[in-house]
């Protein structure tokens, strides 16, 4: 709801519950995040695991509140008193119309100008391609040397030498001693960088130092130990502050660990790990010759059995040479027998397939007889039918009728007059006799 000058006189009334809800609607649109800096007091961790405290200036405080799924991730603890920076929303919880802070994130006053350094070194080394992986260098798997780039005073150093020794004394350490913080520590952690890199002394580097606060670490930060561990030709293990830290010179080395431990163990072969190995590989290979030494007996044992007397092989082959000979004559012998079957026969088919032509005569000539005496019967057949119909149709003409002494009658139209009804005195009639025509009319009807 946004609230407006209305021109009429007429005011909206709201409920508690609208008010409240209108004012964190606007205080969320129109505030975006942003940092707020101030000293934390009356900070309570609850069972939840959500934070409240209230920052405040020598003028004025505001509430606020860190949820667990924020404060889980921060390296350190707040405490009452501290001077710090919250990345913050302005909102309102609407239940009680209590002014607070969404926090997102807390750090240590004073520390946003390092932070901003370091994102803008990040940012131009990366343009530059420092952070590439084409650039990073293989560790070597047997190192005959590794150097070692930290302050001889650090327990971080200790760390990393016992490290060393655990899982693999045999291989030589050279340090490089150089102060790790402090006013000048960047230049001399880079000259250190460079004097290994000039010696070529060693296979890999690490450069490490125990964990601290962002400005313990800062020296890892500079440019300077960044292009140091760039330009380096040996590859370059960074182990600096604790698994949290990051700093810039974990982003240009080859390899980085979380802890200085951590890259030496990387930097380091493990000889029980290597033992281990080797043994089993051992074990394999034994077992590898041990079979093959098996298979090959076994090999033995059956070229043996396949060995057989010059004597008798040239016996066997002697009979199964005769055996061969046998079957070849048999097959030769049937097929003859086939062949001689076969051309038997195609003689007996042609035999009877030759011509006897006096035969052939004879039958022709019974043919011919019989065809004329078929012949004959068939046309007297035709003739006594031909007269049949004859006689037939000679009782059916009317011409026979005339000649008996009648007369057809046709009037006018040529219609054959059949009844005296038809007809009116003084009508034309044509009479047709035997042998001509005569016309005639109509002078009287009788029924």
């Amino acid at each position: 709801m946004n609230f407006q000058l209305e021109k009429n006189s007429r005011a909206t009334v709201l409920s508690v519950s609208e008010l409240n809800r209108s004012a964190k609607d606007l205080l969320e649109n129109g505030l975006p995040l942003m940092w707020v800096s101030g000293e934390i007091s009356n900070l309570k961790r609850y069972d939840s695991g959500h934070w409240y405290f209230s920052l405040k200036d020598s003028n004025a405080q505001v509430r606020c509140v860190m949820f667990r799924h924020k404060n889980q991730y921060l390296d350190w603890q707040p405490k009452d008193g501290m001077q710090v920076e919250v990345r913050a929303l302005v909102t309102l919880y609407e239940a009680r119309g209590d002014f607070q802070l969404n926090v997102e994130t807390v750090r240590r006053a004073g520390l946003g100008a390092l932070f901003e350094a370091f994102e803008k070194l990040k940012a131009k080394l990366d343009k530059e391609g420092l952070f590439e992986l084409v650039h990073k260098k293989p560790l070597p798997l047997f190192p005959k040397q590794i150097g070692i780039v930290t302050s001889p005073a650090a327990a971080a150093l200790r760390d990393v030498l016992t490290t060393l020794r655990r899982r693999m004394p045999a291989i030589p350490l050279i340090i490089y001693p150089t102060p790790v913080q402090g006013i000048g520590a960047a230049a001399s952690i880079a000259e250190a960088i460079n004097t290994a890199a000039a010696r070529a002394e060693c296979e890999v580097l690490i450069v490490c130092r125990g964990g601290g606060s962002i400005e313990d670490l800062w020296a890892f930060n500079e440019e300077v130990v960044a292009r140091a561990i760039a330009a380096c030709p040996i590859p370059v293990v960074s182990g600096v502050g604790h698994e949290t830290d990051f700093t810039i010179a974990d982003f240009v080395a080859d390899m980085r660990a979380p802890t200085p431990t951590g890259a030496a163990q990387l930097a380091c072969p493990d000889r029980v790990e290597w033992q281990h190995r080797i043994m089993a590989l051992s074990d394999r290979l034994q077992r590898g010759i041990h079979r093959n030494l098996e298979n090959r007996m076994q090999k033995t044992d059956l070229l043996m059995r396949r060995l057989v007397h010059p004597g008798e092989r040239l016996k066997h082959q002697s009979s199964q040479t005769q055996h061969l000979s046998e079957r070849l004559t048999g097959a030769w012998r049937r097929q003859l027998e086939n062949k001689q079957w076969a051309i038997s026969g195609l003689a007996q088919r042609l035999q009877h397939r030759q011509p006897d032509l006096a035969r052939q005569r004879e039958k022709q000539h019974d043919l011919a007889h019989r065809l004329i005496a078929a012949a004959s019967r068939r046309h007297q057949g035709w003739a006594s039918a031909v007269q049949h119909l004859h006689t037939q149709l000679a009782h059916l003409n009317p011409q026979a009728v005339l000649e008996r002494g009648y007369s057809v009658a046709y009037n006018a139209t040529g219609e054959v007059v059949r009844s005296s009804k038809a007809l009116q005195t003084g009508d034309a009639l044509t009479l047709a006799f035997a042998i001509g025509r005569a016309q005639t009319r109509v002078t009287k009807t009788e029924e």
